[in-house]
């Protein structure tokens, strides 16, 4: 079996323009695929452009540049890691907020500001401001009196109503005492440690 001239010019004319229409596609998928991955990296259309010239001009070699030279993370990479950043940096850094308003406020304020919420009170010893529950400062261990519970305003009008319908008895003075507890008996003596390990 021998092959004429024009069978084998067929042939080659076939794989030739198999060959041909395979690399054109490649290099085309190679453009739209470079195109595709700068926009996902890149807000900018002028290197979405560039890119891809790049890789039209260049082919095979303009692609292993690009991805040498491309954006190590896409947009939503970039924004979804700046998300947890965000979210672990609100959980170390816990601000504390009015439990009134929900405002920020700062640790030293004794009310806030804006909704006048008493946060913090002073102790009466040292002066440094404590939480509303505590009942023993911490620096300098002394009890800290309970709170006395408010009274309502109806209340103090019928206090005030009695006390004036009243006979008023004369106001002895009495020396100044110390703070009384409400329970002294539940206080137990703090004890010292020298060397606890913390």
């Amino acid at each position: 079996m021998t092959l004429d001239q024009d069978t084998i010019n067929t042939i080659l004319l076939f794989v030739i323009t198999t060959t041909g229409a395979v690399v054109s596609a490649i290099w085309l998928g190679l453009i739209l695929w470079t195109w595709r991955d700068m926009q996902l990296r890149s807000r900018d259309p002028l290197a979405r452009i560039a890119a891809s010239l790049m890789v039209a001009v260049l082919g095979i070699f303009g692609i292993m540049i690009y991805i040498m030279l491309r954006a190590p993370e896409t947009l939503a990479e970039a924004y979804e890691r700046s998300l947890e950043e965000e979210a672990l940096l609100q959980n170390i850094e816990e601000k504390p907020v009015c439990p009134g308003c929900g405002r920020p406020v700062k640790e030293a304020w004794q009310v806030c500001p804006y909704c006048h919420t008493k946060l913090k009170k002073p102790c009466v010893e040292c002066g440094e401001m404590l939480d509303l529950p505590w009942n023993l400062c911490p620096y300098c261990a002394t009890p800290q009196p309970m709170p006395q519970p408010a009274e309502s305003p109806s209340a103090g009008r019928r206090a005030r109503r009695r006390s004036r319908s009243a006979p008023q008895a004369p106001v002895q003075q009495s020396p100044a005492q110390s703070p009384q507890y409400v329970d002294d008996e539940a206080y137990e003596p703090v004890e010292y440690i020298e060397d606890d390990g913390y």
